[in-house]
């Protein structure tokens, strides 16, 4: 073979194989909540069993519609479906991770941790009826903060979101009026501010409008150095956001009594449970067209389970308990191939 021959068949074999490995990678989407610790656990999986995870981080929403077309290999939402619908879409679901939502600003020399807040305030924020930080009812919490005579721009997700259907379900929960006017879902008809799309777009629309607040997953904060608020708990408390706090919220959780594993974490009680607190869930069919590829999705996140906490914690997201993990095990025999048999066989 002559050598411009030769070096064109190799350049083409090459092609075909990193073809066929990126074919072979997961492909899922959804929740923005999560990317953080997925990313990590997809570079922590590819090194160890050489299959990689193709993540789109494109909210919530997107994510079920995404399953729901058969398009991905498995959905992400950090909003739940009910019983009724994944029966309907002859699903499965489960949870991942949990962690916390938390208010994050701008506010010029404020320093995260140093401004609290209530849930009836961030409510009022959001709906438009407290409109400056040096409100009344904000300083009276705050002796001593030096807050601005300034206007306050809400942002929210402009995407249909796992994230906000948490936080305006924490709103609704604490806030009579909020549940009456707007009350919770993945999108909202906010009445002030501007939006921001994902997790990504939040953070990054409060980092470049001065006194801004937003709602963000923990993560993000903590990666971008945002400062955050202290959210008031039911205890009357005002815990750190961290993994101590996401796991107080989740210590009274029946996991076992809810389908689907929908619970909601929101405003438990508890001295140290942090407020806005939520899992994050994965969606994959029944009864999959490609039972090898789901089964492919099951070890990862069964990986995860077994070496994932760790990576997980770094990033404050907190991991499951062992019991739950195994009552996932045990949804997972209800995933069968053509042969009618469970993927991953017995666990």
């Amino acid at each position: 073979m002559k050598p411009f021959a030769y070096a064109l068949a190799v350049g083409l074999a090459a092609a075909q194989l990193a073809t066929s490995a990126l074919a072979a990678d997961i492909t899922g989407a959804g929740a923005t909540f999560p990317f953080p610790v997925y990313s990590k656990w997809a570079e922590a999986y590819r090194k160890d069993s050489g299959m990689g995870l193709n993540y789109q981080s494109i909210g919530s929403g997107g994510g079920i519609k995404q399953i729901q077309a058969k398009t991905v290999d498995f959905g992400a939402t950090d909003a739940p479906l009910k019983p009724a619908q994944l029966e309907k879409d002859g699903l499965v679901q489960f949870p991942t991770v949990m962690g916390g939502v938390v208010t994050v600003v701008n506010i010029a020399g404020l320093e995260p941790g140093k401004l609290k807040l209530t849930g009836e305030i961030v409510a009022d924020i959001y709906a438009g009826k407290i409109q400056k930080w040096s409100d009344p009812k904000i300083a009276k919490l705050n002796d001593g903060v030096k807050l601005p005579e300034a206007n306050i721009t809400p942002i929210y997700r402009s995407d249909a979101s796992g994230t906000t259907n948490i936080f305006t379900t924490y709103l609704s929960g604490v806030s009579e009026s909020w549940k009456k006017e707007f009350g919770a879902a993945t999108t909202i008809s906010w009445p002030v501010g501007q939006g921001g799309k994902g997790n990504e777009g939040v953070t990054a629309t409060v980092k470049q409008v001065p006194n801004a607040i937003g709602y963000v997953e923990s993560a993000y904060a903590k990666q971008n150095k945002l400062a955050y608020a202290l959210i008031q708990n039911k205890a009357g408390k005002f815990p750190q956001p961290d993994d101590k706090a996401f796991q107080a919220a989740a210590a009274s959780a029946d996991w076992k009594s809810t389908p689907g594993f929908g619970i909601a974490l929101t405003n438990q009680a508890g001295d140290d449970a942090w407020p806005i607190t939520a899992a994050t869930f994965i969606l994959v069919y029944r009864e999959p067209a490609d039972p090898a590829k789901a089964a492919d999705v099951l070890k990862f996140f069964d990986w995860a389970y077994k070496n994932g906490d760790k990576l997980a914690s770094e990033l404050d997201y907190v991991p499951l308990p062992d019991n739950v993990v195994g009552l996932i095990h045990e949804e997972w025999k209800t995933i069968k191939g053509k042969d009618g048999k469970p993927i991953l066989g017995s666990m």
